[in-house]
């Protein structure tokens, strides 16, 4: 198989984070594997096919995650025909790009569209990845296993939400990695205009009921192909704590992880989002759950690999590659 990583930028990936083990198994694997960065493609003058400045990625007996990811960013850059390529898996996070770099942002979705025109197996489907980039794609899910919540840019309506329903949290739309989100502590909250504000900088702003339990963290539950993603009969999913004041649990923002037995309420909420994701194409998700209730799906570059291999002593990222293998050779 012949496949590549679309990423943000092939100079600022991290050794140690999911990419770089879904690509370290690629590559254990035999496969032909290649970074390509938002800013690397070029659709040719003449033929029309696209084209991008890649990194091989080759995997070495004694290498380690930083050595290979080393030697990916160390070796020249050489010219693919991305049209010829088996699949593209899509890692690259456009919400990075929306401030610093607005062209790049939509760029992903774009190529890959464009690439699965031609036959390239893409991952996660990008059409459909472009509307589950924003938070409003949980409202598309059963009632549930959602929270109840509000899509909004009217303050007022905010401040209406959050007396009716209590306790709360505000977040953008489009966020990602913990920032600007606020716990709204109930009817009244002092700060809540300021937190609004900060918020609505960044568009939409999504108010969401707190749901019990929150404030010990959240489970992140990887899914592949709409079911749970096991190897060798472990989980790949762990709960996400906070740690001090801070009630965010991401990793990004200081949260620590810890193992999760996966039970009933957790095999329940797969079953129901199953289907759908599967009718998506969303491939490869993460979903982030409280009690019974999904407050997030991630899909786009959902990470956490690294915390899953620390608690469980297990490299599960095989099977994403396996199954991505077997999709590519059923392609007619």
């Amino acid at each position: 198989m012949r496949l590549a990583f679309f990423v943000n930028d092939v100079e600022t990936e991290i050794d140690e984070y999911t990419t770089t083990r879904l690509a370290r198994a690629a590559a254990q694997g035999g496969h032909e594997v290649w970074y390509v960065g938002v800013g690397d493609v070029e659709l040719g003058e003449s033929n029309q096919q696209l084209l991008a400045r890649a990194h091989a990625a080759e995997f070495a007996a004694d290498d380690t995650l930083e050595t290979f990811m080393l030697r990916v960013k160390e070796r020249p850059a050489e010219r693919i025909v991305m049209d010829d390529l088996d699949a593209l898996f899509l890692r690259n996070e456009s919400i990075d790009d929306l401030q610093a770099r607005p062209w790049a942002s939509p760029l992903g979705v774009v190529f890959g569209q464009m690439l699965k025109a031609r036959g390239v197996t893409v991952v996660n489907e990008p059409t459909s990845l472009a509307r589950a980039t924003s938070k409003l794609y949980l409202e598309e899910f059963p009632e549930k296993i959602r929270p109840r919540s509000l899509v909004t840019r009217d303050p007022e309506s905010i401040q209406r939400f959050a007396d009716e329903v209590g306790h709360c949290v505000v977040k953008p739309l489009y966020g990602a990695k913990g920032r600007n989100v606020f716990m709204v502590q109930g009817p009244g909250e002092a700060n809540l205009a300021q937190m609004t504000e900060a918020v609505l900088q960044d568009g939409y702003a999504v108010v969401q009921e707190f749901v019990d339990g929150g404030e010990d963290g959240d489970a992140r539950i990887f899914l592949l192909d709409g079911q749970l993603l096991e190897r060798d009969g472990k989980t790949a999913a762990f709960r996400r704590v906070p740690t001090g004041n801070d009630p965010r649990a991401n990793i990004s923002a200081g949260g620590r992880s810890v193992p999760l037995e996966i039970g009933p309420v957790e095999r329940d909420i797969v079953e129901a989002m199953g289907d759908k994701l599967v009718a998506d194409g969303m491939y490869f998700v993460g979903i982030d759950v409280i009690g019974g209730k999904v407050v997030e799906i991630n899909a786009e570059s959902p990470g956490g690999m690294q915390s899953v291999e620390r608690l469980y002593d297990i490299d599960v990222c095989p099977t994403v590659i396996e199954s991505l293998e077997r999709r590519v050779a059923s392609k007619p």
